[in-house]
């Protein structure tokens, strides 16, 4: 996932490592868009049209993404592969030009019957907002069934946090300020909860001067310009952080704020101004801090 990930296991069983990374390796497997023969890359290299057989896991994160993708508006699509290829963001670089048309909201031009999945056009998968969040649940999944009650997993950012530390508190997590901007700090209890965050200086390209986040608009088929420096959302799952994360950087603090408010979603966002960071809250994060 061109990451790292840890976890912190009270009383820990022997074997979690291994567990663990058996767990992860089964996801990149899956999921990878750098893995020439993941299921992932060899769905996008199917003919247009042709059913393809998915793994139970890989189907539960499409379904997953199109529900997110309705519900957002297309703000997060899991079917942006193609342009995320032609920025410069994908396993091939720069695949130009990027003028080029794509299929507008390319997630409607994915169809699922069963357990199989079809391209309606020349759309790909890429599950780069979603995939991440998907492995902190399987790894906490992974760990309960252990029978491991408390621990907190993080992979690339994205957190879950279940149970207590060793001294009875709960897993404190600090939210990252983005660099260069000054906001005071958010600190959060994982309780059974999960945190992710989307950031413009996670992964990003500077040209010109001008830095291009990897986040993509599928609205636009641009790298998002909305000066939207950061989003965490916490949920009862890290995949649908992780999703909702990414819905509400590409939708823009207005209208994913209100995206945010409509879904429930506890959710903050930090944008860059002129004047510095501004922050914005979510009635339901608000109502979990007070």
């Amino acid at each position: 996932m061109g990451t790292s990930w840890s976890a912190r296991i009270v009383d820990a069983p022997s074997g979690c490592a291994a567990v663990i990374v058996d767990v992860l390796a089964r996801v990149i497997a899956q999921m990878s868009n750098w893995e020439a023969q993941s299921d992932i890359s060899r769905f996008n290299a199917q003919p247009v049209g042709t059913w393809t057989a998915l793994p139970c896991d890989m189907m539960t994160v499409l379904r997953t993404g199109l529900d997110v993708a309705r519900l957002s508006g297309g703000a997060f699509d899991p079917a942006v592969g193609r342009l995320v290829e032609r920025w410069g963001f994908g396993p091939s670089g720069i695949t130009g030009p990027l003028t080029l048309q794509s299929p507008v909201s390319p997630w409607t031009k994915i169809e699922i019957n069963g357990g199989k999945a079809r391209r309606l056009a020349d759309v790909a998968l890429d599950f780069s907002g979603i995939a991440k969040g998907f492995a902190v649940d399987a790894v906490a999944q992974a760990l309960r069934d252990l029978g491991v009650p408390n621990f907190l997993v993080e992979i690339g950012g994205e957190l879950r946090g279940e149970g207590v530390r060793p001294d009875l508190q709960p897993w404190w997590v600090d939210v990252e300020a983005p660099p260069g901007l000054t906001i005071p700090v958010l600190r959060i209890a994982l309780c059974n909860l999960a945190a992710a965050t989307s950031g413009d200086y996670r992964r990003f390209r500077n040209e010109g001067g001008r830095l291009m986040s990897h986040s993509i608009d599928p609205a636009t088929g641009s790298p998002v310009g909305n000066d939207v420096a950061s989003v965490t959302v916490l949920h009862e799952t890290a995949m649908l952080a992780d999703a909702w994360a990414t819905a509400i950087t590409v939708a823009g603090p207005e209208s994913g704020m209100t995206l945010a408010t409509r879904e429930n979603l506890a959710a903050h966002l930090v944008l860059r101004t002129r004047q510095g960071a501004k922050e914005y809250m979510s009635p339901a994060l608000a109502a979990m801090l007070e």
